[in-house]
């Protein structure tokens, strides 16, 4: 658990759910964000960020 990993989804939080963009502001990339916010769901054993395909819909009530 890294704490950037917590940085990236509050990231995709606040931008309207746009990893891209939050992988701009952060200077890396669209894959790596979205990488390393399934790694800490998968290390919680918690659904985060609710997704339809490859589309953040959401986020879940954790």
């Amino acid at each position: 658990m890294k704490i950037q990993q917590f940085r990236y989804i509050l990231g995709v939080a606040n931008n309207g759910l746009n990893a891209s963009k939050t992988a701009e502001l952060f200077f890396t990339s669209q894959p790596g964000v979205s990488k390393q916010s399934r790694m800490l769901e998968d290390e919680l054993n918690v659904q985060i960020l609710e997704r339809h395909g490859k589309m953040l819909t959401g986020i879940t009530p954790v």
